[in-house]
């Protein structure tokens, strides 16, 4: 019978992961496979552990422990004792759909030769957060420090180059896992920074290997809107920080467009009269002074 392993990597965020098993616990269980979650725990200070001691209910779970900070160090070490045929990353701040294990199991059935899974995260909207947010007009702000991933809803294998999904909804063959290796230690969050891309770089090296990546889209899981994010200055802060980690990631070589780039964002801020405006062109701005920084880092 085929094993899934559902990991979760954590650092102090009891509560939220709390509401991630919960999703899980409830979440219907396929036919035909063995399902547990392996919860590490990343240099974690709070109750987590003795938490998770208590636990009597639910899904069979292992909790183990990486001290050292960083959550590259956490996947590297479950990687190392996860001995089923299958992995799924969920975060410790996403909640499953219901359908969630049954769609992730049915597809690696489905498509036996996919080294990959990826399927949608979508925000998980309270009506707490400020209007702009979800505005999909013209003056949009992107990146969003709310994770996003939605190719539509008819399942396909994603070609390089078309879209690479982060670690938040991924699912893996464990024998792929292992030929892609370590997540790299250089990259990703510590604690809870704005560090990330070690989940982007780790695809795209399996990519480059040759693995088949199938986007699924009833694979769905909702990630936390955290309210204190979704203020101007951290979205500025991300969208600097994310755009220099896939700059460097992908090998981008600085060039003249980006500082070009950079000076029409610079104009179209400055001429900016309405929020909304000013706002968008704010973050664009500073993605596009991540782009250059992440691509001087190559040079």
């Amino acid at each position: 019978m085929p094993s899934l392993t559902i990991l979760i990597c954590t650092h102090n965020r009891r509560t939220l992961l709390a509401k991630a098993l919960a999703s899980l616990d409830a979440a219907r269980r396929p036919a035909g496979w063995t399902v547990r979650i392996m919860v590490m725990a990343n240099a974690c200070s709070d109750d987590t552990l003795a938490w998770l001691a208590t636990r009597q209910h639910g899904l069979p779970l292992l909790a183990d422990r990486e001290p050292t900070p960083g959550k590259s160090h956490a996947l590297n070490r479950a990687l190392t004792r996860i001995d089923s045929d299958c992995i799924a990353f969920v975060d410790d701040d996403h909640r499953v759909d219901a359908g969630y294990i049954e769609a992730v199991c049915a597809a690696f059935d489905r498509h036996p030769d996919a080294a990959l899974l990826c399927g949608r995260i979508l925000p998980d909207w309270d009506g707490s957060e400020p209007a702009w947010a979800r505005d999909t007009g013209p003056y949009r702000v992107y990146p969003l420090p709310v994770p996003r991933f939605d190719l539509g809803d008819e399942g396909m294998e994603v070609p390089v180059g078309r879209a690479v999904p982060g670690g938040g909804n991924l699912a893996v063959r464990t024998e792929w896992a292992t030929r892609i290796g370590r997540f790299s230690t250089e990259l990703g969050p510590q604690g809870h920074d704005l560090g990330g891309a070690e989940d982007f770089d780790w695809v795209t090296r399996g990519l480059a290997m040759g693995a088949r990546l199938v986007y699924v889209p009833d694979m769905i899981q909702y990630h936390y809107v955290d309210g204190a994010r979704l203020r101007t200055g951290y979205v500025v802060r991300k969208a600097f920080i994310r755009s220099s980690s896939v700059a460097h990631v992908e090998g981008i070589r600085p060039a003249a467009y980006m500082l070009r780039k950079a000076l029409g964002y610079l104009g179209a801020l400055a001429t900016s009269l309405s929020s909304d405006r000013r706002r968008h062109y704010l973050v664009r701005l500073a993605a596009s002074l991540g782009e250059l920084h992440g691509a001087l880092k190559n040079r």
